[in-house]
């Protein structure tokens, strides 16, 4: 039963909020391959931030729209997520620059969920449209060999060698007692970026996705939800700090 939540109900920490007109932090959700679980971290990013006050915009570029689709059944008594959807007025080769003309001009963080195939100048102009950057995988050798592809690809475009952004992979879908998944650990742990949490495989995310609902959505939790879920709020609240910090550093 999802309710309209409040901090004192919240497992997770709240975070004092940046007050004033200033750019909203954007957090980009991708990785080439297709069926990783975009979406689902899209949405419950997106959740997360909405329940803790900040005003949020989930951005779909993705042509199955179904980001979009999640926010349709989310109910109106919870906290509000403004939705774009990018991929019905842009072709993929046009500017990602017009989701910012169609957001509350106070939005103070914006989550955005790509396309499967990113690649070439399309994932270079949305590095350079982002501040932060999330990667999910799954445990599977064709994704864990994808998923080399796209951090290759990511660290060498134009957009992030010229800035780079604050990157994570998280692992999703995973079962931790299998050979595949120690596989998986092995290589995130190689990466020369961090390797986040692990999301348990469970059909508590599909069912939570068919009514609009996060993990933070629900009146009880599941322990193991939110023990997985808490590095990757503490990495996001410490790295946003930082990016507000550099930012008012900058002015």
């Amino acid at each position: 039963m999802a309710h309209e939540s409040t901090h004192q109900n919240n497992p997770f920490r709240p975070h004092a909020r940046v007050v004033g007109m200033t750019a909203p932090v954007r957090v980009m959700i991708a990785n080439a391959k297709g069926g990783c679980g975009k979406t689902t971290l899209a949405t419950n990013v997106a959740s997360h931030f909405a329940h803790h006050g900040e005003l949020t915009a989930l951005i779909d570029y993705d042509p199955q729209g179904s980001s979009m689709d999640w926010l349709a059944a989310r109910d109106v008594h919870l906290p509000t997520i403004t939705g774009v959807a990018a991929y019905q007025k842009h072709a993929p080769q046009t500017s990602t620059k017009t989701w910012s003309l169609r957001v509350p001009a106070n939005t103070s963080r914006v989550v955005i969920d790509t396309p499967a195939g990113l690649a070439g100048n399309v994932l270079s102009d949305l590095i350079q449209q982002s501040d932060v950057l999330l990667i999910p995988v799954i445990p599977s050798a064709i994704d864990i060999r994808a998923a080399t592809g796209f951090i290759r690809d990511v660290l060498l475009s134009r957009s992030y060698r010229m800035n780079p952004k604050p990157i994570a992979v998280i692992a999703n879908r995973v079962r931790k007692n299998t050979l595949i998944y120690a596989k998986l650990e092995k290589f995130l742990n190689s990466l020369q970026i961090p390797f986040i949490t692990a999301l348990r495989d469970t059909q508590f995310y599909v069912r939570a996705s068919e009514h609009g609902l996060g993990i933070v959505d629900f009146d009880q939790q599941d322990k193991k939800d939110i023990a997985e879920w808490q590095p990757l709020v503490d990495w996001l609240d410490q790295t946003i700090d930082q990016i507000r910090q550099s930012q008012q550093a900058s002015r």
